[in-house]
């Protein structure tokens, strides 16, 4: 359980690393007072749970529907297409 957490944690805090969402934070943070910017780490950090307890319980559903090897395929089909239509600016 703890490897899974610590593996799981590595994963996700490499991938959010300079994503849109942690620009859009700072944008945040740098525009409140420094007493506000308690609210932009609340508000953030609650976005991030909530979007990652849905991705849970979608994992959940359908990892009971999908073979886990086909959904590797479809997972590392969309990483690749959504890189490059932002690699070309479509996103």
């Amino acid at each position: 359980m703890v490897k899974l957490a610590l593996s799981t944690f590595a994963v996700v805090f490499l991938a959010e690393l300079g994503d849109k969402t942690q620009l859009a934070t700072m944008v945040l943070s740098a525009k409140c007072d420094p007493a506000s910017r308690w609210g932009v780490l609340i508000g953030a950090a609650a976005a991030l749970v909530t979007t990652s307890v849905i991705g849970v319980l979608a994992g959940a559903v359908v990892g009971r529907l999908v073979p886990e090897n086909v959904l590797k395929y479809v997972a590392g089909a969309a990483m690749i297409i959504m890189g490059a239509l932002l690699m070309w600016g479509k996103i």
